[in-house]
């Protein structure tokens, strides 16, 4: 993945953001068409209204071809959201989830977040690695019944006070 570039994610972004996840998500995990809904959600309150200071989305792409994304939101003064995390089926297993994931952890660092936060099910299982790897915590899980799914939704926290990587 050595022609692989992150650039800011763009409005002009949205509609295929929207359609890879609710595809992926619907052949790989069953989720029903709620879920596109609430990405175009996010994704429409994020190119409103968010704050370039402190708020960022990253868009990797090879040539013309967009892999994946990640987004660094403000949840509060202190902490900031990790969402939309997503790679494309071919650009999995190949070091760019760790590419977009130290990029949001360093911008967040550098916006003056002491700490991060994300939720996830506990299905996905590569990307919870991933996370604890990079030092995020496991801080909850729960059952819970969302997009046509019974799933265990996660909460995982990250300290920046903690990190040393």
């Amino acid at each position: 993945m050595m022609d692989v570039t992150l650039r800011r994610f763009a409005p002009t972004d949205m509609q295929w953001l929207v359609a890879r996840h609710q595809d992926l998500y619907s052949r790989e995990a069953g989720f029903d068409g709620s879920f596109g809904v609430q990405v175009a959600d996010i994704l429409h309150s994020f190119c409103a209204a968010h704050d370039p200071a402190c708020e960022r989305g990253w868009m990797a792409v090879s040539g013309k071809e967009r892999l994946g994304t990640v987004f660094c939101m403000k949840k509060d003064g202190k902490t900031a959201q990790l969402r939309l995390f997503l790679l494309t089926p071919k650009a999995r297993g190949k070091g760019l989830g760790k590419r977009l994931l130290r990029e949001c952890m360093a911008f967040a660092r550098a916006a003056g977040y002491s700490s991060m936060m994300l939720k996830t099910h506990e299905s996905h299982r590569t990307a919870c690695a991933l996370y604890r790897a990079f030092g995020w915590q496991l801080q909850n899980s729960r059952p819970v019944r969302n997009y046509g799914q019974d799933l265990v939704e996660q909460t995982w926290h990250l300290s920046f006070e903690e990190v040393t990587a």
